[in-house]
């Protein structure tokens, strides 16, 4: 990159205030911004310099409190014009906390032009209450943008990771190279290895039973998830994973959140948006309950996996939460806490509590969401959970 462009970018950053020394160090006009660089400049300084008097700052003429506001909708559309996506993002979240706008996230013409953000998102949830009637449809439509961006992400991988782990031991007869028994079909054709040719040629390929045919086939997954603020991001996660569980004829999905009451949200699975507003973020914490009341669809604990996702910062009984993780450990479930479903930061949790429930064998972790797809299909072959959490934690590192 050329020095005059390096410079340029520096006088992006540190502002219109530099001007002049960098006019003295580049010469009259050397260092004058192009125009698309101009516009960034403007639109940086709306929320960054607080002195800018083209700006919906404190020092600019001001946002106000009022109906929707055309100025900032200008602004949001040059910004997504000039920058891209994921520094849209951070410049909007920005502006947000910054220039106190957080009040004007409702006005409709303004989520229209937002770009779809995990931190608006659960800023979104934590005000639902507060929506006024004329903006419900708007927030909806936002929240939809979320969920379609997490199901791309997540929906392929996790129906390929159920589907091949569900029913490994058992066989059909209708061939299907999805459910092909790669090992079963080598090792019981091992006999009639070609040496010319230098291939096994199997008498009999081995297809898995996709089949769910009694409910006593079926795996459930229950996750347990904490609506404490903190937990934003790791809820809308969960709400998305247990809708795309519950779409799936090989498992029984139960989604229940708790603060200090528990609230069961299995009914709202067919609509991830719906399932979204279920929840209600901020609160106390009583872990050991939402336990208690997640133990009466255990049915058949070795076909069971238990996700508890919190920081862990009970504010119940303490002792009778760890108590009851160990028991259901003990009877065959798989259980798993996630400390938090997020993309990227160090979690806040009880880190004490933690080790303790790390201590009666049972992994305790945070996880990216791309992730989530493995650490089911693990969890659901009943391979060791504390071997990939080790994995993860290295690749981390």
């Amino acid at each position: 990159m050329e020095i005059k462009e390096q410079m340029k970018r520096w006088r992006l950053i540190l502002g219109e205030e530099s001007q002049a020394q960098f006019d003295s160090m580049g010469g009259a006009g050397e260092m004058q911004l192009s125009q698309e660089q101009w516009q960034m400049d403007q639109a940086l300084a709306a929320i960054y310099n607080k002195d800018f008097a083209g700006g919906f700052g404190p020092g600019g003429r001001g946002a106000g409190k009022g109906p929707s506001n055309p100025q900032i909708t200008r602004w949001l559309g040059d910004v997504r014009t000039l920058f891209d996506k994921d520094l849209v993002k951070i410049v909007q979240s920005d502006a947000m906390e910054r220039c106190g706008l957080k009040q004007l996230i409702f006005e409709p013409e303004l989520l229209e032009n937002l770009e779809p953000d995990m931190n608006l998102a659960t800023t979104i949830l934590l005000l639902k209450d507060q929506v006024p009637k004329r903006s419900k449809e708007s927030v909806r439509e936002f929240m939809a943008k979320i969920v379609e961006e997490i199901n791309k992400l997540l929906e392929s991988d996790i129906r390929r990771a159920v589907t091949a782990a569900v029913n490994r031991r058992q066989h059909s007869p209708i061939p299907s190279a999805a459910a092909l028994d790669f090992p079963t079909t080598i090792r019981r054709g091992i006999k009639n290895y070609n040496r010319e040719l230098g291939k096994i040629i199997p008498e009999h390929y081995y297809f898995f039973d996709r089949t769910t045919k009694t409910a006593a086939n079926k795996y459930t997954v229950i996750l347990d998830v904490d609506q404490s603020g903190s937990m934003g991001e790791s809820v809308i996660y969960s709400s998305i994973m247990s809708c795309i569980l519950a779409s799936m004829a090989a498992l029984r999905t139960r989604i229940v959140a708790f603060d200090t009451q528990v609230v069961d949200l299995t009914e709202k699975c067919e609509d991830p948006v719906d399932l979204l507003f279920g929840f209600q973020l901020g609160g106390g914490t009583d872990i050991h309950k939402s336990i208690v009341y997640c133990r009466q669809f255990i049915e058949n604990p070795k076909k069971t996996l238990f996700f508890l996702i919190s920081d862990l910062m009970e504010g119940g009984n303490r002792a009778g939460m760890l108590r009851r993780l160990e028991e259901m450990k003990e009877s065959g479930v798989t259980v798993v806490c996630l400390l938090a479903i997020a993309d990227g930061g160090k979690p806040y949790y009880d880190a004490q509590m933690a080790q303790r429930i790390a201590a009666v064998g049972i992994p305790c972790f945070a996880c990216n969401p791309q992730n989530l797809p493995l650490l089911l299909e693990r969890a659901l072959k009943g391979q060791d959970l504390a071997a990939f959490q080790k994995e993860f934690e290295e690749k981390k590192k």
